[in-house]
């Protein structure tokens, strides 16, 4: 599989590739505030906030569940041209299901107030804005007696990991139905290894490995910002190239790695140490690393090893593995889906060694997380991701953070840090400035591990 496959096939909201459709971020625009009510009393009712491709992938997830009634009724988003590319999207292909006219499209920071608005208490709203939003919105959606889809990460820094736990307590006790874009979690390929796994089938893990390594993905390689677009809306429009919008490419990309390897572990990691660095930099102007290589540490000793490139010209692998006592397991193999799950009696891979892989056909775990949501909606089941969510997302800051400081880092460092690199967020308008100021040369500041050793810039 090329490079060009692997990031345009598998990325998760490039669901709707034959629809040609393209975007990324936010949030909406003063509009009226219609309470929306379905004719029938168990449509369930969606507002997508953040129609870049995750949102409307996901959106699309959501139309395509069958099990009852579902249509979208608001969209939100900070850029008009996104939310406009996935109407037409949308209504191109579920033409009975969406139901937003323009005085339920929103552009701008309060929109997604005005979107949730639009819902009543049950409903679900889809989170698909960079994560740096996350816990406004989800504070909101709570107020409102939402259910919630949020995309992954959940969390970018200790402050907000630390809010979003608490927020994640209070949800519960009002019995809302969370679902967190950690879709690997929801594979019937990748639950059929976790419990043979379980099953001792390859003995106790010594060792696990994680690539994702790959071209330049996304928007974590980003150029100075255009004259013509203000620096707080250029840097939400590519989120991945900062770390306050994203947790940058490192924890936007490598989270599903890291969270389908401690999921077969059955434990997190307490501690990171990590190297990684900036190389073919040309014009480039964002925070992350080209590389990355973190040891993570789970507390019975065993080790997570992690590696993360965005070069072009290099070898490519994206995969996670296994090692156990008694043979060794492929958890996933190019790519998040289809998964082709493997086990082997022996730490080499190979056809002659192969005891058992899951069969040929596996459900799109894509769909699975959503068919499983709103089941759970349905039959009021309890159903609540944002714990397990918000934890991934530490692990994952976790490694960064080793990396950006040359630090070795906990788990405890991770969430206790005092860092908050985006306050005031909610707080934001259109004309508010940027989070993180660029020089006179239109330059950010970068991590330099060794130097800056208490905080990643």
């Amino acid at each position: 599989m090329s490079n060009q496959e692997v990031q345009q096939g598998t990325d998760r909201r490039s669901f709707l590739k034959n629809t040609g459709v393209i975007a990324a971020a936010s949030t909406v625009v003063a509009g009226a505030r219609p309470a929306v009510h379905a004719a029938e009393d168990n449509t369930i009712q969606v507002a997508l906030v953040g129609c870049g491709g995750r949102g409307t992938g996901a959106a699309s997830n959501a139309l395509s569940v069958d099990n009852g009634p579902i249509k979208l009724v608001a969209m939100a988003d900070v850029f008009d041209f996104k939310l406009k590319s996935s109407y037409e999207a949308l209504s191109g292909q579920f033409k009975a299901q969406v139901d937003v006219p323009e005085e339920r499209k929103f552009i701008g920071f309060d929109g997604y107030k005005r979107a949730m608005d639009c819902l009543k208490p049950g409903d679900v709203v889809v989170m698909a804005s960079p994560p740096a939003f996350r816990w406004v919105m989800f504070k909101y959606a709570i107020e409102r007696g939402l259910n919630v889809f949020m995309e992954k990460p959940v969390t970018v820094d200790g402050p907000t990991s630390k809010r979003m736990l608490e927020l994640a307590k209070l949800s519960q006790e009002k019995n809302l139905k969370v679902g967190v874009g950690l879709m690997c979690r929801h594979c019937a390929a990748r639950r059929e290894l976790y419990d043979r796994i379980k099953d001792g089938q390859i003995g106790d893990i010594l060792l696990m490995r994680a690539y994702r390594m790959a071209g330049p993905t996304g928007s974590a390689a980003t150029d100075k910002k255009p004259a013509n677009m203000s620096e707080l809306l250029y840097q939400i429009n590519r989120f991945h190239g900062f770390l306050w919008a994203s947790g940058g490419g490192f924890s936007d990309f490598l989270i599903h790695n890291i969270d389908e390897c401690c999921w077969m572990k059955d434990a997190w990691p307490v501690e990171a140490k990590a190297s990684g660095g900036r190389h073919y930099r040309n014009n480039n102007v964002d925070q992350n690393f080209d590389t990355y290589s973190v040891e993570y540490t789970f507390a019975d000793g065993t080790k997570l090893d992690l590696q993360g490139r965005t070069i072009p010209g290099c070898h490519d692998e994206f995969a996670s593995y296994a090692h156990g006592t008694k043979g060794s397991a492929v958890i996933s193999t190019a790519a998040h889906t289809p998964a082709r799950c493997r086990i082997y009696n022996s730490q080499k891979m190979t056809n002659k060694n192969l005891v058992w892989q899951y069969g040929p056909n596996e459900p799109n775990p894509y769909q699975e997380e959503w068919n499983h949501l709103i089941e759970a909606i349905r039959q009021d089941k309890p159903y609540n991701e944002v714990e397990r969510g918000v934890i991934a997302s530490v692990v994952t800051s976790m490694g960064r953070m080793a990396a950006h400081t040359g630090q070795v880092v906990t788990y405890d460092d991770m969430l206790n840090c005092e860092h908050e690199f985006a306050p005031g967020l909610e707080q934001l308008t259109m004309d508010s400035p940027a989070p993180l100021q660029a020089d006179a040369e239109g330059k950010y500041p970068v991590p330099q591990p060794g130097l800056v050793t208490t905080r990643e810039y």
